[in-house]
């Protein structure tokens, strides 16, 4: 074999489509072609990038693993001048255990030449990896051209500290073989503390193993998990390199010199970085907004170029949530691609409608308003007689609810839009929405977002110009469903309400915990107890695009039939 003073390691952050065997092959093949060309010995992918990642139980099909394969011996045909580390399932060649490997094809001379199985199989928040994956039995190294590649997956290099989740860590393993490079491939979901985790974890590999380390990381959205990008080149004394775009694809090239320097000009220090700054213990709704932002526009983005749409309606009344989420999706979809419907009822302030006609103006998104109340009266003139004459109540109040998602969904179905959901993380959290009604939707935007983000994503909006109106961002919270009515009215405000939900969602503590914090007990009870009775409502929502450590939906998996604090 040829031997190589200095190595080129290319690094492919890509945007895969999980189960598009054919797009997801020609991507990797045209970037292995394009590193060939620059000159690179090796390319790195990311994660099941062949099959796209999180494959869920499409890996319980037969033919789907079959177009793996067929991937791979087309990938390979590629390789004859250059290696290519890609991830695919791999057939587990033992009888016992699960009959799949999360594993890493190490392709070179047109040839299969190893292939690395991941050892630490994440069984949490949103990954289901042992449900279908056994765990590696065996470490070796790769030799190529000279070195010892340590090659890992994802969460193999998550498993330190001092209470490690899992009994083995593979580098411990191959650090016996004296690798001379860390090569990780990762699918690794944005949350808006997860791109400092991902620096400070490699800059401890770093420091642990005394390897310069090489990490490929996905991009793109699957459904409600967004994948960031930012890959992350670090030299052997925990220098980082290079920081990869957030949030779109890219194809860089990195020299190794004989003694494992990466020759770049500048390298970055790491400093270490507390666990209270990256997970604070405080709730801070203006944490990352940035990134909370870029992360929503990509899901949105993306969500929608998957499935093949390329319209959205919204439900626009006027209020913060709505005019957030407007915004969002005219960037990420064009204004002109973007229809908001206003629909005042007897209940509607006038400048609420003013409010969101303005809006609409800003943005240039076209809008129609269409007012419920005619529709609304006709609906009460034919229940009042099985209403008995009971007071005005919450069935009223949810009748307009209703009636504006039947709106929404009949221009839906007649024009091919996809109607973008409104709520917020605290309303979903408290059940303060209506089935059916406002929590109708194909895909929901902030739905991950508590209400203070929600205000602190608005001021980011208007960060150079005025684009929701400032009469939006400071009006009194409200449904509008009846006269006078305040979201304080059923909830506690929420600079109060969104702290405690934190502490309980993200942080996962209990009443008494909180209470301990200095909530109000009377509070804390009636927050909790409005969380877990309102989880039938949650399991009927649509997919919420993920920004958190928890959201709603498959990484956090409640009983609806539950007594536990409610």
């Amino acid at each position: 074999m040829l031997y190589f003073r200095n190595m080129k390691i290319a690094v492919a952050q890509q945007n895969y489509h999980i189960g598009n065997f054919e797009a997801n092959t020609k991507k990797i093949i045209e970037a292995v072609n394009e590193a060939e060309a620059a000159g690179a010995d090796l390319i790195l992918f990311s994660e099941l990038c062949v099959c796209g990642y999180p494959p869920r139980d499409f890996l319980e099909f037969d033919d789907f693993i079959e177009q793996c394969y067929a991937a791979i011996d087309n990938i390979r045909k590629h390789t004859r001048r250059i290696a290519v580390l890609v991830g695919a399932p791999r057939r587990n060649p033992q009888k016992e255990g699960k009959d799949l490997l999360n594993a890493a094809w190490f392709l070179y001379e047109e040839e299969v030449k190893a292939i690395v199985a991941k050892t630490c199989l994440p069984n949490y928040d949103v990954f289901d990896e042992y449900r279908h994956f056994e765990p590696a039995y065996e470490w070796q190294v790769i030799p190529f051209k000279g070195k010892k590649l340590a090659v890992t997956l994802c969460e193999d290099i998550w498993n330190l500290g001092d209470n490690p989740l899992y009994r083995i860590c593979p580098m411990d393993k191959l650090t016996a073989k004296k690798p001379d490079i860390m090569l990780n491939l990762s699918a690794s979901p944005f949350d808006y503390t997860h791109v400092e985790d991902r620096k400070a974890i490699i800059k401890q590999n770093v420091l642990k193993y005394g390897l310069p380390v090489f990490y490929c990381n996905a991009t793109g959205s699957q459904t409600e998990i967004v994948f960031d990008g930012g890959s992350l080149i670090f030299d052997r004394h925990g220098n980082m390199i290079r920081q990869m775009p957030l949030f779109q694809e890219a194809l860089e090239m990195f020299e190794l010199d004989e003694e494992g320097r990466i020759l770049q000009p500048v390298s970055i220090p790491v400093d270490e970085i507390p666990d209270e700054e990256l997970h604070p213990i405080d709730f801070n709704p203006r944490l990352s907004i940035a990134q909370i932002h870029d992360a929503i526009i990509y899901g949105i983005k993306d969500y929608f170029l998957k499935m093949g749409f390329s319209k959205a309606i919204i439900g626009s009344s006027g209020g913060i949530d709505s005019a957030v989420t407007l915004c969002l999706a005219c960037k990420a979809l064009g204004p002109e691609n973007v229809r908001a419907l206003l629909m005042p009822s007897p209940f509607s302030s006038e400048h609420s409608v003013k409010d969101a006609e303005q809006l609409s103006k800003n943005l240039g998104n076209p809008y129609d308003i269409v007012s419920i109340t005619q529709v609304f009266e006709a609906y009460l003139a034919q229940l009042n007689p099985y209403f008995n004459n009971l007071p005005f109540s919450i069935a009223e109040e949810n009748l307009q609810s209703r009636i504006r998602g039947n709106y929404l969904m009949a221009l839906a179905n007649k024009f091919g839009y996809i109607l973008l959901n409104t709520s917020n993380k605290s309303e979903l959290a408290t059940g303060y929405g209506t089935l059916y009604g406002d929590m109708a939707g194909g895909l929901s935007v902030l739905g991950d977002c508590y209400k203070t983000q929600v205000y602190a994503l608005a001021e980011y909006i208007n960060r150079e110009k005025e684009i929701i109106p400032r009469n939006i961002i400071k009006k009194i919270p409200s449904a509008e469903l009846r006269h006078g009515q305040k979201d304080s009215d059923s909830l506690p405000e929420y600079e109060i309400l969104d702290k405690i939900l934190y502490q309980y969602i993200e942080r996962r503590k209990g009443p008494q915990e909180i209470k301990a914090m200095g909530f109000d007990p009377v509070i804390v009870d009636k927050t909790l107890k409005l969380v877990n009775s309102n989880e039938y409502k949650r399991h009927q929502f649509c997919p919420i695009i993920r920004i958190s450590t928890k959201a709603f939906g498959p990484g956090r998996r409640m009983p609806i039939v539950a007594k536990y604090l409610s």
